[in-house]
């Protein structure tokens, strides 16, 4: 199958709804705390996966981790369902709705009107979506007032992975692709870009950046490792990329078999998990990861469900609450320039100090 190259129809009203939203306010995620005394004996939280599954080493399996992890403080049980397609959304949650659930993390923006319509149906039952406002009608809020948007402004991550990635780079060329040109997707892209762009101005360099223009670039056109990402990263690979950036979950496996079908140095960066945690078998290709720490705030989101203490405040992940990181360089530590951390320390001060600018959907 060809790749394709796919404009975000909808990418406009996404940036304005979910910009309204965040200005309407940003909640800090809640404190951790002794839950488990304070938890009702019959709460019941559950999850519902996108298509990707539980087991993507990636979105999913941080937000049942975190989900897991709540649970076992609270002392209670929970239910999970994995959707296999986009058809299973709606029978899932409601799936969930009918087993008793109280709280109801769904993961990811595809289940966002799904979402919406079970929660106006059971204003009774929390629910938490993950990377999503859920802010359909485009008025600046979540459109029930038991959601609970957690988003992550991974531009900010993505820039310092950028910076990293160009310094890194023997060929100057480095590269990056997506699932679709969805505003979660690109925001990862937009950050790399720019992260770049900064290094090529402070350094004198003139590292390209492949596969995102600002707009438009390469995506599979769905988020499963398979034909379609292999020939994506491939078409980069054979323009001589020598950093590679897949976001999209599974498709990054996809990328590491075109690079050792390569045969030469090709640095993988891995998004939202540290892959090189949870994926060892591509751990010698990392050079980091951008991070999304969505195990934390499902975590502390159901807990305080759990507790009685549901807050539909939308939380957004920044470099500066932690929401978003960057990996350590792990194996490739040695590699890396010897200034290169000290480098990323400081660019991280002055991006949460707001001495520079990262653009984003998120941004305030």
């Amino acid at each position: 199958m060809a790749i394709i190259s796919r404009k975000a129809a909808f990418g406009g009203l996404a940036l304005i709804g979910s910009s309204a939203l965040i200005l309407s306010g940003c909640a800090s995620a809640p404190e951790e705390g002794d839950g488990g005394n304070a938890a009702a004996a019959d709460f019941l939280p559950c999850i519902v996966s996108d298509a990707g599954g539980f087991d993507d080493k990636s979105f999913n399996q941080l937000s049942f981790e975190g989900l897991v992890k709540a649970a076992e403080e609270l002392g209670v049980e929970y239910k999970d369902v994995q959707s296999d397609a986009e058809t299973d959304y709606e029978p899932n949650i409601t799936s969930l709705v009918d087993q008793g659930c109280d709280a109801i993390v769904t993961v990811g923006f595809a289940l966002s009107a799904a979402t919406v319509e079970a929660a106006k149906a059971n204003p009774d039952v929390d629910f938490i979506i993950i990377d999503d406002a859920a802010d359909s009608d485009f008025d600046g809020k979540a459109d029930a007032d038991n959601i609970k948007p957690i988003l992550y402004d991974t531009a900010q991550a993505a820039f310092l992975g950028g910076y990293a990635a160009a310094a890194m780079s023997q060929t100057g060329k480095v590269g990056t692709f997506g699932g679709m040109n969805f505003p979660t997707v690109s925001i990862f892209m937009d950050g790399f870009k720019q992260g770049v762009d900064y290094y090529n101005e402070a350094n004198g360099k003139a590292v390209e950046v492949l596969g995102w223009d600002g707009t438009d670039g390469t995506f599979t056109g769905g988020f499963s490792a398979g034909t379609e990402a292999l020939n994506a990263a491939q078409g980069l690979i054979d323009q001589n990329v020598d950093v590679l950036l897949p976001v999209g979950g599974p498709i990054y496996q996809s990328a590491a078999a075109a690079i050792r079908d390569a045969n030469r140095d090709i640095a993988l960066v891995g998004v939202d998990a540290d892959v090189f945690q949870t994926d060892p078998t591509v751990a010698d290709l990392l050079l980091t990861s951008i991070l999304k720490a969505m195990d934390v705030s499902t975590y502390e989101a159901v807990l305080a469900a759990g507790k009685g203490d549901f807050d539909p405040t939308p939380y957004v992940g920044t470099l500066e609450n932690e929401g978003v990181g960057l990996a350590s360089f792990h194996d490739w530590e040695s590699k890396v320039p010897t200034t290169l951390q000290a480098e990323l320390d400081a660019l991280k001060a002055d991006i949460v100090s707001g001495k520079v600018k990262v653009n984003s959907y998120l941004a305030n």
